[in-house]
């Protein structure tokens, strides 16, 4: 069994293709209700994106409610390039045997627009690779830390990724322009049901994961986030990921 959290596909990939190789069921966890039984699993893994060097919030709160099981379990997390201690973090709330990361497009446009096309196409590429050293390994059982933390990992993971969910997670900066045509794709699709539908546009309150999913998901690329991404690149991991 491989569970995932994907905000804007990435993780959804590969999740895919991992239990493809190895022979599981893949299972999105948002769309899990009740705790999973794992008592008959020989092989547990879980697949999601880093976010401010942290595992993203989604899966940290659905491991914490998940049994420990018997079976050899695995994590994979998606970043930019680096994950700091975030699979270390990971490894406390759900022990995990084996730990990877892979480098993949970057999509946090409130951040940053999106790499250069070339860029992309060559992380995708290079992630079609590595999961498959991944599946052999998780295959064999090997027992294997194999992260790219990055510089000052403890700092990024302890402190950044905290002031990041405290100052960084507001809603309040979201809207949709006017070339909203009021779909509520991203209310339905939101993961922490921050998104109402009010007068025919999306509404955002509270505080969100952050994933990306709602402004990059758009049909009509009409949701923004202050001034920031009005200029920016949207992302479809379809573009790179078959």
């Amino acid at each position: 069994m491989i569970f995932y959290f994907s905000g804007t596909g990435n993780s959804r990939w590969v999740a895919l293709h991992l239990a493809k190789k190895l022979g599981e069921e893949a299972v999105d966890i948002t769309e899990i209700k009740y705790p999973a039984d794992l008592s008959k699993e020989k092989l547990v893994g879980f697949v999601f994106p880093i976010y401010a060097w942290a595992p993203a919030g989604p899966m940290v709160r659905f491991a914490e409610k998940l049994p420990e099981c018997k079976a050899f379990s695995f994590a994979v997390c998606t970043c930019g390039d680096q994950a700091g201690k975030a699979m270390k973090e990971f490894d406390k709330i759900y022990h995990i045997d084996s730990a990877y990361s892979i480098a993949m497009p970057s999509n946090y446009i409130v951040g940053a627009d999106l790499e250069p096309e070339a860029e992309m196409a060559k992380k995708a590429e290079e992630a079609a690779d590595r999961i498959q050293k991944i599946a052999r390994e998780v295959f064999a059982g090997k027992k294997v830390y194999d992260v790219a933390e990055g510089p000052v990992a403890a700092f990024k993971t302890a402190v950044i990724s905290k002031g990041f969910a405290n100052f960084a997670t507001s809603t309040k900066p979201f809207y949709a322009d006017d070339r909203c045509i009021g779909c509520g794709l991203c209310a339905r699709q939101c993961p922490r049901e921050v998104i109402t539908i009010k007068d025919s546009k999306p509404v955002w309150k509270g505080k969100c994961y952050q994933c990306m999913r709602c402004i990059n998901a758009c049909p009509q690329q009409a949701i923004q986030y202050g001034k920031i991404t009005k200029n920016r690149k949207r992302y479809n991991a379809e573009n790179y990921f078959k």
